[in-house]
């Protein structure tokens, strides 16, 4: 009887474990570990904050930085470099493009809990029109010629002198507050009391300042989806070894830049997941187009042809690059993916610049013809290794063709001052930075940009080119632009109006518990922040139908 009494409760305490194992097992596939609020996420920056200003901040990695926490525009550049609401929640444009219209959010307060409204976007307007702006010329530049008004307290409206497509990128621009800086001369904004403890409508705002760091926290009156991460401190280092070197202490949790160089050093630090995004530029080889040789097309196909440029990224650049085909970026939505690519092929190089009557008679090494020798100088500026060691390995490609180009380097102002600015050079090796996320390329290629003051270094001169460019800046509508585009890129790469290299790699490590980032093209080192509001430190365990209920199942 005992015996049975003691199977009994053996087959009761099993049946008893296997319903607590089955509810548990239950309990782990119906729920889900999530994102929670908490946590504290320190980043080791190289250089200190000067003006921490959003109509200021544009020569200053950091500032820019900072600002992209603090700050707010009335849009804002997706991945796709498309413009999106954020402080106004939609716009009108008129149908002759030359009246924008835009609607405000009627819930935005201020870092002090000050309401936003229109005259805080007018103010944020004049500002950058007055006369002492102490900006970055584009800014004025484009603002002078805009007529701002206040239609009511959460409606302005901006008026232009013609249609010009690439006014959204301008409203992406943090605004700023008149209640606090409306008696402020603009001459005097650099060197305010706002612009080191300032006050903005973005996702975190200053708690602490001092000369090695500053806090950070959660903005609690944040109009869009609130951060995880509750406090960010930059600490602020001399050189990247000195952020290496703290982070060997454990002093942050991340390095906002990895240079090539640390490549290898963020490989062995376990604790670190490395993240890499192409910069919104290019880098390239500019031909003057007076030179008698490159007046010849043939030739400068040619050179583009006999250009390995997947090796010199792979040996030169430790593979941080993507060979480009287009000077529209790959991430843009004006981009065509079928636009004629050279390869590198080395025979068909030669076999161009046979075809167009380019022959080594003498026997140096060096095309000619006629009195025309194809032989120039390749300049860039000496001040950066890389560059050196690019020219080099280019010209070295190019002699395998007969094509000789003779390295010369020189300071930075000597290359943009003298000899790009007055066309006083053959081929120049430089690149664009921090191109805005519309497709203009009006600046750099258009005829009427080749003077001491424009852009177009290349003295770049074609009618077809011109009007696609006039036309894609005048029309707003998408599709439109999309064909002119195409056209443009496929021109372009029959024109080969100078030799485009590579889009740049930006990289950055953060500490592996900090989950949640997200990478894409970036205009510039601050859109790692592009996604921060969906970053995390600290999980919790959810049901798995109330964490889908409250969005938490996909990156926010």
């Amino acid at each position: 009887m005992g015996a049975i009494r003691l199977q009994v409760a053996i087959a009761i305490l099993a049946i008893a474990l296997l319903i607590a194992v089955m509810g548990y097992l239950a309990f782990q596939v119906t729920t889900v570990i999530v994102p929670a609020v908490g946590g504290t996420y320190i980043e080791g920056v190289v250089g200190n904050p000067r003006t921490i200003n959003p109509v200021l901040c544009h020569t200053n990695p950091v500032d820019q930085d900072l600002c992209a926490l603090l700050f707010t525009g009335l849009t804002r550049a997706n991945e796709k470099g498309e413009i999106v609401p954020d402080l106004a929640e939609r716009w009108d444009i008129s149908d002759n493009g030359t009246a924008y219209t835009f609607y405000l959010r009627p819930d935005v307060l201020w870092h002090d809990g000050a309401p936003f409204t229109a005259d805080d976007v007018v103010f944020t307007v004049n500002t950058m029109q007055n006369p002492g702006f102490q900006g970055v010329p584009y800014l004025s530049e484009l603002w002078r010629t805009v007529v701002v008004e206040r239609v009511d307290t959460y409606t302005v409206r901006f008026i232009l002198r013609e249609p010009f497509a690439p006014f959204l990128d301008y409203t992406t621009v943090g605004i700023l507050p008149v209640h606090i800086l409306g008696s402020t001369p603009v001459e005097a904004l650099a060197e305010s009391q706002f612009s080191a403890v300032p006050v903005g409508t973005g996702p975190l705002q200053v708690a602490e300042v001092s000369a090695r760091r500053i806090l950070l926290v959660a903005n609690p009156h944040f109009y869009r989806s609130q951060p995880y991460i509750e406090r960010v401190e930059f600490r602020f280092y001399p050189d990247e070894a000195a952020v290496f070197a703290a982070r060997s202490r454990g002093e942050v949790d991340g390095i906002a830049h990895v240079l090539p160089e640390y490549l290898r050093q963020v490989g062995q630090d376990d604790g670190l997941t490395l993240y890499s995004a192409p910069l919104s530029g290019y880098n390239l080889v500019y031909l003057n187009l007076d030179r008698g040789i490159f007046q010849d097309r043939a030739v400068r196909q040619a050179m583009l042809w006999a250009l390995d440029r997947e090796k010199l990224v792979d040996e030169i650049l430790d593979g941080q690059g993507v060979v480009l085909h287009s000077p529209i970026l790959p991430h843009s939505w004006a981009y065509d993916p079928d636009v004629p690519k050279y390869g590198y092929d080395l025979r068909k190089a030669k076999t161009v610049l046979e075809e167009a009557g380019w022959f080594d008679d003498d026997g140096d090494g060096v095309r000619e013809r006629g009195p025309l020798k194809l032989e120039f100088t390749l300049v860039t500026n000496e001040d950066d290794p890389l560059r050196v060691r690019l020219i080099y390995a280019i010209s070295e490609q190019w002699a395998a063709a007969g094509i000789h180009a003779i390295p010369q380097t020189v300071s930075w102002e000597k290359l943009v001052g003298q000899m790009l600015r007055l066309r006083r050079y053959d081929a120049a090796l430089g690149s664009w930075q921090n191109l805005p996320p519309d497709p203009d390329l009006y600046p750099y290629w258009h005829s009427s940009q080749v003077s001491e003051d424009g852009l177009n270094f290349a003295n770049y001169m074609s009618e077809q080119a011109d009007r696609l460019l006039e036309d894609g800046r005048s029309t707003h509508h998408r599709e439109e632009r999309i064909e002119l585009y195409r056209r443009f890129q496929e021109l372009f790469a029959q024109d080969v109006p100078s030799i485009l290299l590579y889009q740049p790699v930006y990289n950055y490590a953060v500490e592996s518990e900090v989950r949640g980032i997200q990478v894409g093209p970036m205009i510039d080192s601050s859109d790692r922040f592009r996604t921060f509001s969906g970053w995390y430190i600290a999980t919790q365990r959810m049901l798995y139908s109330e964490a889908r209920q409250k969005g938490l199942m996909r990156p926010r």
